[in-house]
């Protein structure tokens, strides 16, 4: 988070004939500067450009400040970071670290800041598979959940010749009235119950679901579009393990 510098000085007892002065006018700093790590993977990876070009921007090109490449990635590492709620934004676009991983140092018009807030990022969050005239930014669910599958092959210098998938069901705790929202008995609290698929460390999927369903629910789809994917990808037969837990 951008720290607020208080540019006063503060004098201190002497010593001798030196002044002692505390100097807080440093200017700009981030508290986040652990990111600059994080834009490194990502460049090694090009999670966000790819993840980006799983949406289509509508806009016209001349009114736009923010990019959807832009947007993606501020959101990813945003939530790297630790800022779940897009609020945080608000003073995270501020904040000379992710101006600098957003490859913008200064915004275009005056009013702007280099990257942007949380009501832009919540229509990026809003978008929609088709566009409309106030969702004109869409995305592919399609390409997005590929995308989790082409990344995990890309990990490997060839195709394993075998994989064990990991499913889990858990909770997504609620606090508010959330659409969705239910109570469910064994985690005694209102929640989600997404699905996760995993290959060892990595994730291959995450679905968010209701809680008033069995946690097997929507199990054997996912694994069959996964082990489709893996197939194709690969050009030849895969040995896929499901393993529930």
């Amino acid at each position: 988070m951008r720290t607020e510098c208080n540019a006063a000085l503060f004098d201190f007892v002497a010593i001798g004939r030196r002044e002692v002065v505390a100097d807080f006018d440093g200017g700009s700093i981030t508290s986040d500067a652990g990111g600059l790590l994080l834009g490194q993977a990502d460049r090694a990876l090009g999670l966000v450009e790819r993840f980006a070009g799983c949406f289509e921007d509508y806009r016209d090109p001349d009114l736009i400040e923010h990019t959807v490449r832009t947007l993606v990635g501020q959101r990813v590492f945003g939530l790297a970071l630790g800022y779940e709620d897009l609020n945080d934004h608000d003073a995270l676009r501020h904040d000379p670290l992710m101006a600098v991983l957003a490859g913008k140092l200064k915004a275009k018009r005056k009013d702007c800041a280099p990257v942007a807030g949380k009501s832009t990022l919540n229509r990026l969050e809003l978008s929609t598979a088709v566009a409309a005239p106030y969702h004109k930014i869409a995305h592919d669910p399609a390409a997005i959940e590929g995308l989790f599958v082409e990344l995990f092959l890309n990990s490997f210098a060839q195709a394993p010749q075998e994989i064990i998938l990991d499913l889990d069901a858990t909770d997504d705790p609620l606090h508010g009235q959330q659409e969705g929202r239910f109570f469910h008995g064994h985690y005694d609290c209102y929640c989600y119950l997404p699905l996760y698929i995993f290959c060892g460390t990595q994730l291959l999927a995450a679905k968010l679901r209701p809680s008033n369903i069995d946690g097997a629910a929507g199990a054997l789809e996912e694994v069959a579009r996964i082990v489709g994917r893996l197939r194709a990808l690969c050009c030849g037969p895969i040995r896929a393990l499901p393993v529930t837990r």
